[in-house]
């Protein structure tokens, strides 16, 4: 395996279980990832001090999550958010690309018996959103790193209800305790450029509240 290959899998511990996806052989990264590893990442994910910079409740607010709405968390990883958004929606599908995510969701659930989460395995190059089934879709360090995002955004506007929204956070263009190199960030200008592009409109930008990431709202 290349160098560069292996710095994306290393790298991939300090974002989410999607951070790699522009990677041609994440899939294979992902094999190449031992147990041991796995456990570093959940720990990792699941630190107390990330709610510090991460806020987690700041977040939730800006996603306008509601009792009535469905909401897709496209690479939740071990489902920090999922978990602590499942008492405050209708249902919570949670996606990775990752099936080790995808079970350690299953099991924690296991022990939290939340019934309106569901998990659903995710691919590298289509949204796992399906027709119409969503209020909210969102994701948290993860777009900067997926692939021809023109055709990923087209798919995911086509599969998307009329009036909903997509929630995009990501880390700010800069030299940060978090986040990855600068050279690897996206400014929210331009995904907001990106996002427009494909026919979605602007609800909120929003630089101030995280320290290390924006938060991007739009709705189709």
């Amino acid at each position: 395996m290349k160098v560069i290959q292996i710095l994306g899998v290393l790298w991939m511990a300090f974002s989410n279980s999607l951070y790699a996806q522009h990677h041609q052989h994440q899939g294979e990264a992902n094999n190449y990832m031992n147990q041991s590893q796995f456990d570093k990442l959940v720990e990792r994910f699941e630190n107390p001090e990330r709610a510090q910079w991460q806020k987690p409740d700041k977040v939730i607010s800006f996603l306008g999550v509601s009792k009535e709405k469905t909401i897709i968390d496209i690479g939740a990883g071990t489902g920090y958010f999922v978990f602590r958004i499942a008492n405050l929606c209708k249902q919570i599908i949670a996606t990775d690309v990752d099936s080790r995510f995808l079970e350690y969701i299953e099991k924690k659930n296991q022990t939290e018996k939340h019934a309106n989460i569901s998990i659903r395995k995710a691919e590298y190059d289509t949204p796992p959103v399906l027709k119409n089934e969503a209020d909210i879709v969102y994701n948290v360090n993860v777009y900067h790193h997926i692939e021809n995002r023109k055709k990923y955004l087209e798919k995911l506007y086509q599969q998307m209800k009329n009036g909903s929204t997509l929630v995009i956070i990501d880390f700010k263009k800069g030299d940060f305790p978090q986040g990855p190199p600068d050279s690897m960030k996206l400014s929210e200008k331009q995904v907001w450029e990106e996002l427009k592009s494909v026919g979605f409109k602007k609800i909120k930008i929003d630089t101030k509240t995280l320290p290390y990431q924006y938060m991007i709202k739009v709705k189709k």
